[in-house]
């Protein structure tokens, strides 16, 4: 009798999802804890995984629908066997030497032996598109997994030009045509005018549930919060001198780098203490006013901006945080954050520096009514004790809700925080 498979609990508050890829097809065989599918969360993506050994039978929700909290999705054929095991066995014995040969120059690899294993499905579906051999791409990303960006860069080079090959007996070559991927080739009405040369390639992909929360919840920022930012500069001179003195010993004692989010979330906590309104939360016509310090961390994700939460970061030493925000940045990466890491933030902070911005005005993370955006260190000519010298400087930003805080406290938290990272003993004492 077939098993159903159903959309498991997705977390507190998350009761649908999107069906994302399906990693197995109607017909393979699949084994206990192999995983089926993805699903796309507001929040995260969620693996659904095989709980009996068998052959998928049926595939009931397609990839892009929306799925609820104990929807059958699928079903498997309990200890069913698929064809190509059955004729295993067969093949192996009509051709030994075949199955232990190696594989010959240009011969393709299949991708759950190659390329795949490096690649997120989303990047997997997207190679499908382009009808690429993932083993091919070159990887830029970390530990050799392959990005978006390297799909896209592997196949705009394979649809360059390329010399046209000397004839041979008087024949000549069919040009092949550039590639495109399916969800690029949608019927579209001639225009009334003359046509325009050159590649005006589009290409139409559909938004993650990531990215579409995303999109709808910084509009709602905008609209709803009587959103300002205000500016500050502050001197890392203190700051990079202790991480330059103490990075070897730092490192070997605690396993971990000493970075520059440690202090900055250390200088945000003393900040708030100081200045409780920016660490609290709107409730119709209630301040929720929060005496604790979880400090949410924006990181760069394949599928979108996520914001884990370091919890009580008060109550945490420098090797304490530095260590669970990069646990946290690798999770996000990888796509394995839990829905609980990302809830219940209370601040957030956000670095555009890694990526050279030199300023900009962060958005508000509802409900939450104050983020820090930090930028790249850039040395630059500043006047000290009637001198100009000099010095390694970060632009400060803090965008916070006008309905809450006021525009005089606000100054005053950021002025709060470039004292305390300007001065790395009181940022120990306050922090």
């Amino acid at each position: 009798m077939p098993i159903e498979v159903r959309v498991p609990t997705l977390g507190e508050s998350v009761v649908d999802a999107v069906v994302g890829t399906w990693l197995k097809q109607e017909g393979d065989p699949v084994a206990t804890g192999e995983t089926l599918v993805e699903l796309e969360t507001d929040k995260v993506n969620v693996e659904v995984i095989a709980q009996n050994d068998g052959v998928l039978q049926k595939i009931v929700s397609k990839e892009g629908e929306t799925v609820n909290v104990g929807d059958v999705i699928a079903s498997i054929e309990e200890g069913a066997v698929a064809p190509a095991a059955k004729s295993e066995k067969k093949e192996e014995v009509a051709a030994p030497a075949a199955a232990a040969a190696p594989v010959s120059a240009g011969q393709p690899v299949p991708a759950e032996m190659a390329g795949a294993a490096r690649a997120t499905p989303a990047v997997r579906r997207l190679a499908a598109e382009y009808d690429l051999d993932l083993d091919q791409v070159p990887a830029s990303g970390e530990n050799g997994r392959v990005t978006r960006e390297d799909v896209v860069r592997y196949a705009l080079s394979r649809q360059a030009p390329q010399p046209a090959p000397a004839a041979t007996n008087g024949a000549t070559q069919t040009p092949v045509p550039p590639m495109t991927p399916p969800s690029a080739t949608a019927a579209v009405p001639a225009p009334d005018v003359a046509p325009i040369s050159g590649d005006r390639r589009e290409e139409r992909v559909r938004m993650s549930r990531r990215r579409q929360t995303i999109a709808q919840r910084l509009v709602e920022a905008q609209q709803t919060a009587a959103m300002l930012t205000t500016f500050n500069e502050v001197d890392m001179s203190k700051v990079m001198e202790v991480r330059k003195r103490r990075r070897d010993a730092f490192k070997e004692q605690h396993g971990v780098s000493l970075g520059y989010m440690s202090f900055f979330t250390k200088a945000v906590v003393g900040a708030l203490k100081a200045f409780p309104r920016v660490n609290a939360e709107l409730q119709g016509t209630d301040m929720v006013l929060k005496h604790y310090y979880d400090i949410g961390i924006a990181v760069g994700a394949e599928e979108g901006l996520v914001v884990p939460v370091v919890r009580d970061a008060d109550r945490k030493t420098f090797a304490e945080i530095e260590q669970e925000i990069v646990d946290l940045a690798t999770k996000a990466r990888e796509n394995k954050l839990a829905l609980e890491e990302l809830l219940g933030g209370t601040f957030t902070i956000t670095n555009g520096g890694i990526y050279g911005s030199l300023l900009s005005t962060p958005i508000l993370n509802p409900p939450q009514v104050g983020i820090l955006g930090m930028h790249k260190i850039e040395e630059r000519p500043v006047v000290v004790e009637g001198a100009v010298v000099v010095r390694p400087m970060m632009y400060l930003a803090l965008s916070y809700d006008h309905r809450i805080v006021d525009g005089q406290e606000a100054v005053q938290f950021l002025v709060r925080v470039k004292e305390l990272i300007e001065d790395p003993e009181r940022l120990l004492l306050e922090g």
